[in-house]
């Protein structure tokens, strides 16, 4: 019966677990986050927009959201994830321990194809699957988002790109960026008089 005193008693249980749970979850981020700064100085992750992506689908009265269960259950898994904490915590161990974390812009890491850098929603037809639709390259698509990013986050960082990070101008095709401090070609020298 609601306010009796077992319903209060079990109450403080639920509250107890909610507590515990969130207690593990804290030192499980913390320690994660921990190991990765003592193993890595320089850290590539996706410039997630949180927020975003746990925007309510209920839409409106004139314009109802589809699949608004489906879409709440996946808000309360990332939310539950706490990835923000979770970035948090990582970014201010890196700078106790003198490593960086570089945000790199997450359009298009798991449709590029890091061998021969051609990019199509075909080359990901599943979740878990990625196959270049040119070259025939197979690999699960998680694995070649981070490779992507990857080689983004250097890229930003080799081109000085740091100022705007997360804001990094998405390279379709990870065609060569030239930048400053990249060797160019050589310069021609004609008798004696460099050109």
């Amino acid at each position: 019966e609601k306010f009796s005193s077992n319903w209060r008693k079990a109450q403080r249980e639920v509250a107890k677990l909610h507590q515990r749970i969130g207690n593990k979850r804290q030192d499980f981020i913390n320690k994660v986050a921990l190991d990765l700064s003592k193993k890595h100085a320089m850290i590539y992750r996706e410039d997630l927009r949180i927020k975003n992506m746990t925007a309510s689908a209920a839409g409106t009265v004139e314009e109802p959201g589809h699949n608004v269960a489906q879409k709440s259950g996946l808000n309360r898994a990332i939310l539950d994830q706490a990835w923000g904490k979770f970035f948090q915590r990582l970014e201010w161990k890196c700078e106790q321990r003198g490593g960086q974390v570089i945000k790199v812009a997450p359009q298009y890491t798991s449709r590029i194809c890091p061998i021969c850098g051609y990019e199509s929603k075909e080359n990901r037809r599943s979740q878990a699957s990625f196959k270049c639709m040119a070259c025939g390259y197979r690999e699960n698509a998680d694995v070649v988002g981070a490779r992507n990013i990857k080689v983004r986050g250097q890229r930003m960082s080799a081109c000085g790109e740091l100022g705007e990070v997360g804001r990094a101008q998405v390279n379709r095709r990870m065609e060569t960026v030239h930048c400053a401090g990249q060797q160019q070609e050589p310069i021609e020298v004609i008798s004696g008089v460099s050109h």
